[in-house]
């Protein structure tokens, strides 16, 4: 079992930035992928980032690429989101996602074990 908790969601004009955080607890942080996701009003959940299990390895979704970061510190069993250059259609809750599938790019949510409550991100134009 893994706990996800995140934090750092909020309020942001648009061309601003935020950084969401994801601490984890459980089993052992460093043998899970990590990803992110998001889901906006009346639409379904969608692939944000994910981050394979040393960091080494990243993979975004193409709305994203350029303007996120997804990154993980195991020693402290957090992920992290780095969002620049935000724009009014990145509004939506971001959820972080943790599998024990070991892979490069699951951008799938049922490929995901564990999941936080999720944070909310508003982005005013």
């Amino acid at each position: 079992q893994v706990q996800l908790v995140e934090s750092g969601g909020g309020l942001v004009q648009a061309g601003g930035s935020l950084r969401l955080s994801c601490a984890a607890s459980g089993r052992t942080f460093s043998s899970y992928t990590m990803g992110w996701f998001r889901q906006a009003p009346g639409k379904e959940r969608e692939f944000v980032a994910t981050i394979n299990t040393s960091g080494s390895r990243t993979y975004y979704q193409g709305s994203v690429k350029g303007r996120f970061t997804i990154s993980r510190d195991n020693a402290k069993s957090t992920a992290y989101l780095q969002m620049n250059s935000l724009k009014p259609e990145d509004t939506a809750v971001y959820y972080c996602a943790a599998t024990s599938t070991v892979r490069i790019g699951i951008s799938g949510p049922d490929e995901y074990d564990y999941w936080g409550q999720g944070t909310q991100v508003t982005v005013s134009s």
